[in-house]
């Protein structure tokens, strides 16, 4: 883990998608996690990508996690 003057940088991963509750959002519904200061991670049919790159490239999909 990256630390930054002995504080981590990541504080918290929360997994959002499950083997029994997928969940899925279209790119009109992606919004930025912790106004920004976070990252959510889809998976997508145009592979891997955050938030704000599936927003860019209209790209919907399983939301997998968010870390902030």
């Amino acid at each position: 883990m990256s630390y930054e003057n002995g504080v981590p940088k990541i504080s918290e991963v929360r997994r959002i998608s499950k083997q029994s509750r997928r969940i899925y959002r279209g790119y009109k519904e992606i919004y930025s996690v912790k106004k920004g200061l976070g990252l959510a991670v889809y998976s997508t049919s145009a592979g891997i990508l955050t938030d704000r790159e599936a927003r860019q490239k209209k790209a919907g999909g399983e939301l997998l996690f968010e870390m902030w």
